[in-house]
């Protein structure tokens, strides 16, 4: 379980995140949504320890983060958009994930096979599709088996029949006991996969529970309509 208790961040006078109070379940998908600017981003990466929140502490698994790199080593993050050396080859680039986490063995082979990578290992980076750069994003993220997984907009560029594949496996993961976060501008995306919704906006959570009690407090049976309620809601306590 990930604990997340008043977390406030600024950058200059801008507040981004105001007090975020959640828990974040074992064996359940949780989607962290909201509109661009509404902090979900910066709360992902204080979790990742790769943004030092001002206020407020972070526990996984009932110990604080406090700065101790280790945890990371039970967390397989794919971010909306990844980033890796031009002139590497694929193959090269799970070689230095590998090197950089101290394992010799060859976690990806199922992998590689699952998102359709195998024909494209000796290829370098820069010539890769969108789409096979995020394939290759979602390989790096589930190839050590981590206890926690974070997706930042996962199915984005990804073609229909990988894209159902990956959802597939991401509620396997989940049957496992993981942990799963995910962020989602799918509304339809977020109602196949997620369990619990923590919904932000302008750095506040408007709303944190389950799927199910969110569409039947709304009084909806769609997920976007629900969310546009909240929107709707929030201009008129403005």
């Amino acid at each position: 379980m990930i604990i997340i208790s008043n977390i406030i961040k600024k950058y200059n006078k801008l507040e981004v995140l105001k007090g975020i109070d959640a828990d974040i379940s074992t064996g359940k998908v949780t989607a962290i949504v909201g509109p661009n600017g509404s902090g979900k981003t910066t709360l992902i990466k204080i979790i990742l320890g790769l943004v030092k929140a001002d206020f407020g502490s972070i526990e996984i698994d009932g110990n604080k983060i406090n700065g101790d790199y280790k945890y990371r080593n039970n967390i397989g993050y794919m971010p909306q958009i990844a980033r890796y050396p031009e002139n590497l080859t694929v193959v090269e680039v799970l070689s230095m994930i590998k090197d950089l986490r101290n394992r010799k063995d060859s976690p990806e082979e199922k992998l590689l096979k699952e998102f359709e990578l195998s024909g494209e290992l000796t290829k370098p980076i820069r010539t890769l599709s969108g789409g096979n750069r995020q394939k290759l994003s979602a390989v790096i993220s589930l190839m050590f088996d981590p206890k926690i997984l974070i997706f930042d907009e996962p199915t984005a560029g990804l073609d229909p029949v990988i894209s159902s594949r990956f959802k597939e496996i991401i509620l396997n993961e989940k049957s496992k006991g993981k942990t799963v976060i995910l962020t989602s501008h799918i509304m339809s995306e977020v109602e196949e996969l997620a369990d619990e919704i923590i919904f932000l906006l302008d750095g506040k959570i408007y709303y944190k529970g389950s799927l199910a009690n969110l569409l039947v407090e709304k009084g909806e049976v769609r997920l976007e309509r629900a969310v546009a309620k909240i929107l709707e809601e929030r201009t008129m306590w403005n």
